[in-house]
C-alpha cells in the first residue's frame, strides 16, 4: 500500500472510530474486553462487524433465520494478553443442532443394530413383545401382513422395539425396510420440493415402512393430505406392511391432524386415521423413560 493510500485509510478509520465511540453497545463491548483505546482503534472495523452479527443474534429465533456471514456462527472477539483475536463461534441454535446431530447419530446406530434378543423384557412390554414374536414367526413376504400402531408416553423404547423387528425381518428375508422420522421428512420435503416425487415413490414401495413419531410434526394441509395421505393410501391399496410410533392415541392423533394453522378439517383427519386403522393393530406401551438412562429413542 502506498503512503498516500495509508494516510487515506488511517483517516477513514479515525472517522469510523469517532462515530463508533458514540455507540453505547460499542463502548460496552470495549469495556467488557478490557482492551486499550489503541487496540480498539486498530480493530474498529472488525469490532463493528462483530457488533452487527451480535445484533443479528439478538433478533434471531432459529438457525434458519440466521443473517450472519457464516450461518449459525457469530464473528466473536476475544482479548488475549490485551490483544484481540477474532473467530467464528457457534450460536446457541448451532450448538443445539450439533448436539442433536450427535444424539441422532448415536440413536441411528442403536436402531440399526437392534435385534429382538436385545429387547429388555418388562411387565409393561409383555403384550408388545408377544405381538412382535408372533409377527416374526408368521411373517410371509408374499402374504398381507398388518403392521402396528405403537403409542405411549415418551422414552418407552417404541422405536427400538419396532426397529429390532424390522432388522430381523430384513436379515432373514432380504426385504427392504425404512424408518422415517415424520417431522424431519416433512421439513426436508418442504425445503426442497424437487425431492417430493422420488421420496413418495420410495415410501410407497419400500417393503416395510415405519413412520416414527407421527403426531409430533407441525400439521399443515399439504403435509397431511399430499404427503402422509398419499403414502398411506398407496400402501393401503397395495396391502404393504406399515408401522407407526406415536406419543398420541389414535383419537388424540385424529384431533391433532384435524387442526392446521389456517383451518380445521375433521373429515380429512378422519381419512388419515381410517387408513392407519386399516394398516395396523393398535397397542399402547406405557412405562419408564429409557431415554434418560441410555438414550434409546422413544
Amino acid at each position: 500500500m502506498e503512503i498516500k493510500d495509508k494516510k487515506k485509510y488511517k483517516s477513514n478509520q479515525e472517522k469510523i472510530f469517532k462515530e463508533t465511540l458514540k455507540n453505547d453497545d460499542y463502548k460496552a463491548l470495549v469495556r467488557k474486553l478490557k482492551i486499550t483505546e489503541e487496540e480498539a482503534f486498530n480493530n474498529t472495523i472488525k469490532l463493528c462487524d462483530s457488533l452487527e452479527e451480535l445484533d443479528h443474534c439478538k433478533k434471531c429465533s432459529s438457525l434458519y433465520e440466521c443473517q450472519n456471514k457464516v450461518k449459525g456462527y457469530v464473528y466473536f472477539p476475544e482479548a488475549k494478553e490485551s490483544h484481540l483475536t477474532f473467530s467464528y463461534v457457534p450460536c446457541k441454535y448451532q450448538k443445539q443442532a450439533q448436539k442433536l446431530a450427535i444424539s441422532k447419530k448415536t440413536s441411528e446406530s442403536i436402531l440399526e443394530s437392534a435385534k429382538l434378543k436385545d429387547i429388555k423384557i418388562t411387565k409393561n412390554r409383555t403384550e408388545v413383545i408377544k405381538w412382535l414374536k408372533n409377527y416374526y414367526d408368521n411373517y410371509n413376504p408374499y402374504v398381507t401382513n398388518k403392521g402396528l400402531y405403537l403409542h405411549g408416553n415418551f422414552g418407552t423404547g417404541k422405536t427400538f422395539l419396532l426397529a429390532a423387528l424390522l432388522n430381523e425381518l430384513k436379515y432373514k428375508f432380504g426385504i427392504t425396510t425404512e424408518i422415517i422420522y415424520v417431522p424431519e421428512l416433512l421439513r426436508k420435503l418442504k425445503e426442497d420440493l424437487s425431492l417430493v416425487g422420488d421420496e413418495l415413490y420410495y415410501l410407497e414401495n419400500v417393503d416395510i415402512l415405519l413412520l416414527d413419531d407421527i403426531g409430533a410434526e407441525k400439521v399443515t394441509e399439504w403435509g397431511r393430505d399430499e404427503i402422509l395421505g398419499t403414502v398411506l393410501q398407496t400402501r393401503m391399496n397395495k396391502s404393504m406392511p406399515t408401522f407407526f410410533t406415536s406419543n398420541l392415541t389414535i383419537l388424540e392423533l385424529e384431533k391433532n391432524l384435524s387442526i392446521t394453522k389456517n383451518s380445521e378439517d375433521v373429515i380429512k383427519a378422519k381419512r388419515i386415521i381410517e387408513r392407519i386403522k386399516f394398516l395396523t393393530d393398535d397397542i399402547e406401551l406405557l412405562g419408564n423413560n429409557y431415554r434418560e438412562k441410555d438414550t434409546v429413542k422413544k
